[in-house]
Order: structure tokens, then C-alpha cells, then sequence
């Protein structure tokens, strides 16, 4: 009576052991919390489901942490109570990824909250009923790891005219360039003068 039994569910327990004692399991297909919300996420149809989330910080970071690698869409269950206290974990390591928060699929309050996983802000009050988080593939573009000649050559006409904050910030607009090896290399040019 709620989804499909034994995909992060306890009706895995009464599976094993019908299969411990030879008895014939015969599937209905149903809705799954899983399949219906990658279904309407408009994210990559290639998916990981994850199942639920730990209760530890170290272990939600740890997984988090794993889960950021995979580049396609990645659903994950977490209860309600704790939703806002991951909220913080998600923005550091799916920053510049989309998220579908699915709140009591096909119940009387069914909810679905699409956001920008930076813009996403604590909840007032702790979500209710059962959540079904689908986060997106990652689409951020790679930033580039070297300067260019002439983004060097701009950053040494400019560098006893601004500070190096305001170079860092002009030359960071109009290039997909970490901030640090544009600062760093202008740390480096100061040093040398």
C-alpha cells in the first residue's frame, strides 16, 4: 500500500526470506517514488538511486561527497525532519545543479518544489510526509586551469593600475578561470616588480 516493496523499504526482509524458503514471488508492477519522479524532473533519464540517507554528518558528507561524481540525475529518499539540515551539504557539492523535491507522490498533498540547488533555502517548517529528492546531472562547465597570453599580457598592462582584487574580478567575468590562478598570477607579477 506504499510503492514498491523493498526498494529502500523493509518489505526487502519479507523478499529474502521467501526466497530463503522457496516461495514463488511474483512482482505487480506499481508506482515507484523513484520512477515517477525521474519521470517528471526533466533531468537526465540515466539515473543513480541512492536509497536513503545516512543519519550522520560524516557519513551524509561522505556520501554526498560520492554522489557529486556521477554525472547523470541522482535520486535519494530523506526523511522530512532532516531535509533543512542537508539543505547547506547539497549547496556545497552540487552547486550549479537543478533539484526536484518531491513531497507525498500521488497522495492527497502531493507536492513538487523545483529550484536551483544554489537557491535553495531552508524550509520554515520541517517538510511533511514522504520526500523523494531528484538532484540533476551536472552540466556546470569546467573551468579552465591556465590564463591565456593575452589575459596575461592584459593582467601585466593593468597590474600597477588596480588592485589585484579588481583584476581578479575583470579578468574572472570574461573567462571561465578560477579565481585563484588569476589572483595567484597576479601575486606572482607584484613580487617580481
Amino acid at each position: 500500500d506504499a510503492g514498491t516493496p523493498s526498494i529502500s523499504d523493509p518489505g526487502a526482509i519479507l523478499i529474502k526470506e521467501c526466497i530463503k524458503n522457496n516461495i514463488q514471488i511474483i512482482p505487480v508492477p506499481g508506482a515507484s517514488a523513484v520512477s515517477t519522479a525521474i519521470s517528471i524532473s526533466g533531468f537526465s533519464e540515466k539515473f543513480f538511486f541512492n536509497g536513503f540517507l545516512p543519519d550522520k554528518k560524516n557519513e551524509i558528507l561522505n556520501v554526498l561527497g560520492d554522489l557529486k561524481k556521477i554525472n547523470s540525475s541522482i535520486v535519494f529518499f530523506i526523511s522530512p525532519k532532516k531535509f533543512n539540515k542537508i539543505i547547506p551539504f547539497l549547496k556545497e557539492n552540487f552547486y550549479g545543479r537543478k533539484i526536484l523535491i518531491c513531497r507525498e507522490i500521488s497522495k492527497f498533498y502531493e507536492e513538487f518544489i523545483r529550484s536551483e540547488i544554489s537557491e535553495l533555502n531552508l524550509f520554515e517548517k520541517d517538510l511533511r510526509g514522504e520526500v523523494t529528492v531528484v538532484i540533476s546531472e551536472n552540466n556546470v562547465k569546467k573551468v579552465s586551469q591556465e590564463l591565456s597570453e593575452s589575459d596575461k599580457r592584459i593582467i601585466k598592462e593593468m597590474i600597477n593600475k588596480f588592485s589585484i582584487k579588481k583584476i581578479t574580478n575583470l579578468i574572472n567575468q570574461n573567462n571561465k578561470i578560477s579565481k585563484k590562478i588569476i589572483y595567484d598570477y597576479c601575486l606572482k607579477l607584484k613580487n617580481e616588480n
